[in-house]
Protein backbone atom coordinates (compact mmCIF):
# COMPACT_ATOMS: atom_id res chain seq x y z
CA UNK A 1 0.00 0.00 0.00
CA UNK A 2 0.82 3.45 -0.75
CA UNK A 3 1.79 5.37 2.62
CA UNK A 4 3.03 9.08 2.90
CA UNK A 5 4.43 9.73 5.91
CA UNK A 6 4.77 13.44 6.78
CA UNK A 7 7.02 15.33 8.93
CA UNK A 8 9.71 12.94 8.82
CA UNK A 9 13.43 12.84 11.06
CA UNK A 10 15.94 10.55 10.16
CA UNK A 11 15.22 8.86 13.53
CA UNK A 12 11.98 7.55 12.81
CA UNK A 13 12.40 7.14 9.43
CA UNK A 14 15.14 4.55 9.73
CA UNK A 15 12.46 2.72 12.11
CA UNK A 16 9.77 2.78 9.59
CA UNK A 17 11.99 1.21 6.91
CA UNK A 18 13.45 -1.54 8.84
CA UNK A 19 10.21 -2.11 10.17
CA UNK A 20 8.61 -2.33 6.64
CA UNK A 21 10.79 -5.24 5.56
CA UNK A 22 7.82 -7.16 7.32
CA UNK A 23 5.00 -5.17 5.66
CA UNK A 24 6.34 -4.64 2.21
CA UNK A 25 4.24 -0.95 1.71
CA UNK A 26 5.40 1.90 -0.44
CA UNK A 27 6.82 4.60 2.07
CA UNK A 28 7.11 8.11 0.67
CA UNK A 29 8.98 10.26 3.11
CA UNK A 30 8.24 13.70 3.39
CA UNK A 31 9.88 15.90 5.28
CA UNK A 32 6.96 18.90 5.79
CA UNK A 33 4.73 18.72 8.40
CA UNK A 34 1.26 17.72 7.24
CA UNK A 35 -1.47 20.91 6.86
CA UNK A 36 -3.69 22.18 4.68
CA UNK A 37 -0.60 24.11 2.81
CA UNK A 38 0.90 20.12 2.46
CA UNK A 39 -2.27 18.60 2.32
CA UNK A 40 -2.03 17.87 -1.73
CA UNK A 41 1.58 16.20 -1.65
CA UNK A 42 -0.72 13.35 -0.60
CA UNK A 43 -2.57 12.89 -4.05
CA UNK A 44 -2.02 9.29 -5.08
CA UNK A 45 -1.91 7.88 -1.76
CA UNK A 46 -4.54 6.27 0.14
CA UNK A 47 -3.31 6.56 3.19
CA UNK A 48 -0.86 9.61 5.25
CA UNK A 49 1.41 9.15 8.06
CA UNK A 50 0.83 11.64 10.17
CA UNK A 51 2.67 13.07 13.51
CA UNK A 52 1.60 14.77 17.02
CA UNK A 53 2.84 18.61 15.28
CA UNK A 54 1.09 18.48 11.47
CA UNK A 55 -2.43 20.03 11.59
CA UNK A 56 -5.43 18.09 10.56
CA UNK A 57 -8.21 19.89 10.68
CA UNK A 58 -11.42 19.92 8.86
CA UNK A 59 -9.84 21.66 5.71
CA UNK A 60 -6.83 19.81 5.37
CA UNK A 61 -8.83 16.47 5.75
CA UNK A 62 -11.36 17.76 2.80
CA UNK A 63 -7.95 18.22 0.53
CA UNK A 64 -6.92 14.65 1.79
CA UNK A 65 -10.07 13.13 1.19
CA UNK A 66 -10.25 14.80 -2.49
CA UNK A 67 -6.98 13.90 -3.48
CA UNK A 68 -7.98 9.86 -2.78
CA UNK A 69 -6.66 9.42 1.00
CA UNK A 70 -8.85 7.23 3.37
CA UNK A 71 -7.13 6.55 5.85
CA UNK A 72 -5.00 8.65 8.66
CA UNK A 73 -2.54 6.86 10.50
CA UNK A 74 -1.18 8.90 13.61
CA UNK A 75 2.11 7.82 14.59
CA UNK A 76 1.63 8.69 17.92
CA UNK A 77 -0.61 8.04 21.23
CA UNK A 78 -2.31 11.62 21.08
CA UNK A 79 -4.81 12.58 18.21
CA UNK A 80 -6.01 16.12 19.06
CA UNK A 81 -3.83 17.21 16.27
CA UNK A 82 -6.67 15.43 14.22
CA UNK A 83 -10.47 16.46 13.77
CA UNK A 84 -11.89 13.15 14.55
CA UNK A 85 -15.41 14.63 13.85
CA UNK A 86 -14.27 15.88 10.14
CA UNK A 87 -12.83 12.44 9.49
CA UNK A 88 -15.83 10.76 10.47
CA UNK A 89 -18.10 13.44 8.41
CA UNK A 90 -15.94 12.36 5.40
CA UNK A 91 -15.84 8.73 6.02
CA UNK A 92 -12.15 8.43 6.50
CA UNK A 93 -10.48 6.63 9.36
CA UNK A 94 -7.89 7.08 12.12
CA UNK A 95 -5.38 4.65 13.63
CA UNK A 96 -3.17 5.51 16.81
CA UNK A 97 -0.24 3.81 18.61
CA UNK A 98 -1.91 3.69 21.97
CA UNK A 99 1.04 2.24 23.53
CA UNK A 100 5.05 2.02 22.46
CA UNK A 101 7.19 2.83 25.35
CA UNK A 102 5.80 4.04 28.21
CA UNK A 103 9.07 3.35 29.77
CA UNK A 104 10.27 6.06 27.62
CA UNK A 105 7.96 8.42 28.93
CA UNK A 106 7.81 7.94 32.55
CA UNK A 107 11.64 7.63 32.45
CA UNK A 108 11.87 10.89 30.94
CA UNK A 109 9.64 12.73 33.40
CA UNK A 110 11.74 11.02 36.22
CA UNK A 111 15.15 12.70 34.56
CA UNK A 112 13.57 15.58 34.68
CA UNK A 113 12.30 15.84 38.50
CA UNK A 114 15.94 14.62 38.68
CA UNK A 115 17.98 17.12 36.46
CA UNK A 116 16.14 19.98 38.38
CA UNK A 117 16.54 19.01 41.76
CA UNK A 118 20.29 18.50 41.63
CA UNK A 119 20.83 21.35 38.92
CA UNK A 120 22.46 19.47 36.69
CA UNK A 121 21.91 21.71 33.74
CA UNK A 122 23.80 24.76 36.09
CA UNK A 123 25.80 22.32 37.21
CA UNK A 124 27.25 21.04 33.91
CA UNK A 125 27.36 24.45 32.65
CA UNK A 126 29.71 25.93 35.65
CA UNK A 127 32.08 22.80 35.48
CA UNK A 128 32.53 23.44 31.23
CA UNK A 129 33.53 26.70 32.17
CA UNK A 130 35.94 25.26 35.42
CA UNK A 131 33.73 26.46 38.07
CA UNK A 132 33.53 24.05 40.47
CA UNK A 133 31.48 25.93 43.23
CA UNK A 134 28.55 24.08 45.00
CA UNK A 135 26.62 27.82 45.66
CA UNK A 136 23.22 27.60 44.07
CA UNK A 137 23.18 23.71 43.73
CA UNK A 138 21.33 22.58 46.62
CA UNK A 139 18.51 20.35 45.88
CA UNK A 140 16.47 18.17 48.35
CA UNK A 141 16.02 13.82 48.66
CA UNK A 142 13.59 12.34 46.68
CA UNK A 143 13.19 9.74 49.35
CA UNK A 144 10.07 11.15 51.50
CA UNK A 145 8.49 13.41 49.34
CA UNK A 146 5.14 12.95 48.31
CA UNK A 147 4.50 12.58 44.82
CA UNK A 148 1.65 13.01 42.83
CA UNK A 149 1.29 11.41 39.79
CA UNK A 150 -2.19 12.77 37.39
CA UNK A 151 -3.54 9.62 35.13
CA UNK A 152 -2.38 6.44 35.61
CA UNK A 153 -2.58 5.57 32.59
CA UNK A 154 0.35 3.21 31.15
CA UNK A 155 2.69 6.44 31.61
CA UNK A 156 1.57 7.00 34.70
CA UNK A 157 1.79 3.58 36.65
CA UNK A 158 5.39 3.12 35.16
CA UNK A 159 5.97 6.64 36.74
CA UNK A 160 4.32 5.81 39.80
CA UNK A 161 6.21 2.60 40.11
CA UNK A 162 9.86 4.23 39.87
CA UNK A 163 8.65 7.13 42.38
CA UNK A 164 7.80 4.46 44.76
CA UNK A 165 11.39 3.01 43.80
CA UNK A 166 12.72 6.19 45.17
CA UNK A 167 10.69 5.72 48.63
CA UNK A 168 8.21 8.40 47.70
CA UNK A 169 4.53 8.85 49.05
CA UNK A 170 2.82 8.58 45.56
CA UNK A 171 -0.97 10.35 45.16
CA UNK A 172 -2.66 9.40 42.00
CA UNK A 173 -5.66 10.71 40.37
CA UNK A 174 -7.46 9.86 37.77
CA UNK A 175 -11.09 9.84 36.29
CA UNK A 176 -11.59 5.60 36.77
CA UNK A 177 -9.55 4.96 39.89
CA UNK A 178 -7.58 1.55 40.04
CA UNK A 179 -7.57 0.31 43.30
CA UNK A 180 -6.15 -2.76 42.30
CA UNK A 181 -3.03 -0.80 41.44
CA UNK A 182 -2.96 0.96 43.87
CA UNK A 183 -2.50 -1.89 46.50
CA UNK A 184 0.00 -3.16 44.44
CA UNK A 185 2.28 -0.30 44.25
CA UNK A 186 1.20 1.22 47.58
CA UNK A 187 0.03 4.31 46.34
CA UNK A 188 -3.74 5.87 47.31
CA UNK A 189 -6.03 7.88 44.90
CA UNK A 190 -7.30 11.14 45.70
CA UNK A 191 -9.43 14.10 44.49
CA UNK A 192 -7.16 16.12 42.10
CA UNK A 193 -7.78 19.28 44.69
CA UNK A 194 -6.24 17.12 47.12
CA UNK A 195 -3.48 16.37 45.20
CA UNK A 196 -2.64 19.51 43.90
CA UNK A 197 -2.46 20.32 47.75
CA UNK A 198 -0.42 17.39 48.84
CA UNK A 199 2.57 17.28 46.09
CA UNK A 200 5.94 18.18 46.12
CA UNK A 201 6.61 17.11 42.84
CA UNK A 202 3.55 16.83 40.40
CA UNK A 203 4.18 14.68 37.00
CA UNK A 204 0.98 15.08 34.47
CA UNK A 205 0.17 12.33 32.23
CA UNK A 206 -3.56 12.72 31.14
CA UNK A 207 -4.31 13.44 27.59
CA UNK A 208 -5.68 16.34 25.89
CA UNK A 209 -9.44 16.56 26.13
CA UNK A 210 -11.69 19.72 26.53
CA UNK A 211 -12.10 19.02 30.05
CA UNK A 212 -8.41 19.08 30.49
CA UNK A 213 -7.25 21.62 28.82
CA UNK A 214 -5.47 23.97 30.63
CA UNK A 215 -6.27 21.34 33.92
CA UNK A 216 -2.99 23.53 35.31
CA UNK A 217 -3.79 27.16 35.89
CA UNK A 218 -4.06 30.17 38.08
CA UNK A 219 -6.39 28.87 39.93
CA UNK A 220 -5.11 24.93 40.32
CA UNK A 221 -1.68 26.63 41.22
CA UNK A 222 -2.44 28.32 43.74
CA UNK A 223 -3.78 25.12 45.42
CA UNK A 224 -0.15 23.77 45.19
CA UNK A 225 2.11 24.20 47.92
CA UNK A 226 4.86 26.56 47.65
CA UNK A 227 8.01 25.46 45.75
CA UNK A 228 6.06 22.34 44.15
CA UNK A 229 8.30 21.23 40.98
CA UNK A 230 5.66 20.84 38.25
CA UNK A 231 6.54 17.87 35.43
CA UNK A 232 4.67 17.86 32.10
CA UNK A 233 5.26 14.90 29.80
CA UNK A 234 1.80 14.80 28.64
CA UNK A 235 0.78 17.37 26.62
CA UNK A 236 1.60 21.07 26.28
CA UNK A 237 -2.19 22.40 26.72
CA UNK A 238 -2.75 20.81 30.00
CA UNK A 239 -0.86 23.72 31.97
CA UNK A 240 -1.69 27.50 30.92
CA UNK A 241 1.89 28.29 30.40
CA UNK A 242 0.77 32.44 31.22
CA UNK A 243 -0.59 31.20 34.34
CA UNK A 244 2.48 29.01 35.26
CA UNK A 245 5.22 31.87 34.67
CA UNK A 246 3.33 34.14 37.22
CA UNK A 247 3.78 31.52 39.25
CA UNK A 248 7.27 30.90 38.28
CA UNK A 249 8.03 34.69 38.91
CA UNK A 250 6.20 34.77 42.18
CA UNK A 251 8.24 31.80 43.66
CA UNK A 252 4.91 29.77 44.23
CA UNK A 253 6.19 26.87 41.70
CA UNK A 254 10.01 26.07 42.34
CA UNK A 255 10.73 24.47 39.04
CA UNK A 256 8.87 23.15 36.18
CA UNK A 257 10.25 20.32 33.58
CA UNK A 258 8.46 20.64 30.55
CA UNK A 259 8.80 18.17 27.54
CA UNK A 260 5.56 19.61 25.86
CA UNK A 261 4.43 22.87 25.56
CA UNK A 262 0.87 24.34 24.60
CA UNK A 263 1.96 26.47 21.35
CA UNK A 264 4.73 23.73 20.18
CA UNK A 265 3.58 23.45 16.53
CA UNK A 266 5.86 24.74 14.12
CA UNK A 267 9.01 25.07 16.91
CA UNK A 268 9.49 21.73 18.44
CA UNK A 269 11.31 19.00 16.44
CA UNK A 270 12.79 21.97 14.46
CA UNK A 271 16.33 23.49 14.27
CA UNK A 272 15.60 27.29 14.42
CA UNK A 273 19.34 27.92 15.71
CA UNK A 274 20.10 30.48 13.33
CA UNK A 275 16.54 32.46 13.69
CA UNK A 276 14.80 35.07 16.22
CA UNK A 277 12.45 33.09 18.53
CA UNK A 278 9.24 34.33 17.57
CA UNK A 279 7.05 32.51 20.75
CA UNK A 280 7.42 35.43 23.90
CA UNK A 281 5.95 33.04 26.25
CA UNK A 282 8.25 30.09 25.46
CA UNK A 283 11.03 33.07 25.14
CA UNK A 284 10.24 33.91 28.72
CA UNK A 285 9.76 30.33 30.01
CA UNK A 286 13.63 29.67 28.65
CA UNK A 287 14.28 32.45 30.85
CA UNK A 288 13.97 31.17 34.07
CA UNK A 289 16.86 28.77 35.67
CA UNK A 290 14.80 26.64 37.36
CA UNK A 291 12.99 25.40 33.99
CA UNK A 292 13.77 23.00 32.00
CA UNK A 293 12.66 22.34 28.84
CA UNK A 294 12.99 19.17 26.18
CA UNK A 295 11.39 19.41 22.94
CA UNK A 296 8.93 16.22 23.14
CA UNK A 297 11.62 13.76 23.18
CA UNK A 298 10.67 12.10 25.58
CA UNK A 299 9.27 8.86 23.42
CA UNK A 300 12.20 8.68 21.65
CA UNK A 301 14.29 5.58 22.52
CA UNK A 302 15.12 3.45 20.12
CA UNK A 303 12.76 0.69 21.22
CA UNK A 304 9.60 2.84 21.31
CA UNK A 305 11.01 3.96 17.87
CA UNK A 306 10.39 0.14 16.46
CA UNK A 307 7.12 -0.10 18.45
CA UNK A 308 5.35 2.95 17.01
CA UNK A 309 6.81 1.64 13.55
CA UNK A 310 5.55 -1.71 13.68
CA UNK A 311 2.19 -1.03 15.03
CA UNK A 312 1.64 2.16 12.45
CA UNK A 313 2.36 -0.04 9.47
CA UNK A 314 0.28 -3.18 10.90
CA UNK A 315 -2.59 -0.49 10.91
CA UNK A 316 -2.06 0.28 7.50
CA UNK A 317 -1.98 -3.10 6.55
CA UNK A 318 -5.08 -4.09 8.51
CA UNK A 319 -6.92 -1.26 6.61
CA UNK A 320 -5.63 -2.37 3.03
CA UNK A 321 -6.98 -5.83 3.82
CA UNK A 322 -10.01 -4.61 5.38
CA UNK A 323 -9.57 -6.11 8.43
CA UNK A 324 -11.22 -4.61 11.64
CA UNK A 325 -8.19 -1.83 12.80
CA UNK A 326 -7.40 -2.38 16.59
CA UNK A 327 -5.89 0.82 17.29
CA UNK A 328 -8.75 3.33 15.42
CA UNK A 329 -9.99 5.61 17.11
CA UNK A 330 -13.25 7.31 17.13
CA UNK A 331 -14.66 10.56 18.15
CA UNK A 332 -17.17 8.78 19.89
CA UNK A 333 -14.90 7.01 21.98
CA UNK A 334 -13.13 9.34 22.89
CA UNK A 335 -13.56 9.55 26.69
CA UNK A 336 -14.82 12.71 28.96
CA UNK A 337 -12.62 13.92 31.66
Amino acid sequence: MRLAVFDTHRYDRGALEEANAQFGHALSFLEPRLTLQTARLAEGFQAVCSFVNDRVDAPTLEVLREVGVRLIATRSAGYNHIDLEAARRLDMRVTRVPEYSPHAVAEHAVTLVLSLNRHIPRAFARVRDWNFSLEGLVGFDLAGKTVGVVGTGRIGRVAARIFRGFGCDVVCFDVAPDAAFAREVGARYVPLEALFSAADVISLHVPLTPGTRHMVDAKSLARMKRGVMLINTGRGALIDSRALIDALKSGHVGAAGLDVYEEEEGIFFQDLSGQVLQDDVLARLLTFPNVLVTSHQAFLTREALVSIARTTLASVRAFERGEPLENEVRVEQVRPA
